[in-house]
């Protein structure tokens, strides 16, 4: 169960490679998913230890209609449908598939480098990895006696 919570609580829904610092924060936030937009539909995955990945459901959209724009550490998706004429002779009865504008925003944690992007059958798929310097890495120091 606290599984399930981490993976919806609405800090970790709006960051990505913040994982240590959720259980603190989840207490605080856990009943707070009002106001939190939905649109797109979007999961954000680990990929072994230092990658992820982040998926939203864009269907209808076409390469042409996105965006995505990495700044200062966050990384934004947005899209806008260009207006299509309508088909000679079609009459839309009900329209399901959302096609209005949108951006996204995700806070990236220190380190955090966007290595791709694909848009393969209506979903956008954002790689990451956590890349380190090696000088911000752990290191042993030998301990000399006199």
């Amino acid at each position: 169960m606290a599984n399930l919570l981490t993976l919806t609580s609405p800090l970790m829904r709006q960051t990505v490679g913040f994982d240590r610092f959720n259980n603190m924060f989840e207490q605080l936030v856990r009943n707070t998913n009002e106001g939190f937009e939905n649109y797109p539909p979007y999961n954000i995955d680990k990929v072994g230890e230092n990658g992820y990945r982040v998926t939203m459901a864009v269907a209808g959209f076409t390469m042409d209609d996105l965006n995505i724009v990495l700044h200062n550490g966050e990384l934004s998706v947005s899209g806008a449908m260009k207006e299509k004429e309508a088909e000679e002779g079609v009459q839309a009865l009900h329209r399901g598939i959302a096609t209005r504008a949108f951006q996204r925003t995700f806070r990236l944690a220190d380190y955090i480098q966007v290595t791709g992007a694909e848009l393969k059958d209506g979903l956008l798929t954002s790689s990451l990895v956590r890349e380190v310097p090696e000088e911000k890495k752990p290191r042993t120091i030998k301990i000399e006696t006199k």
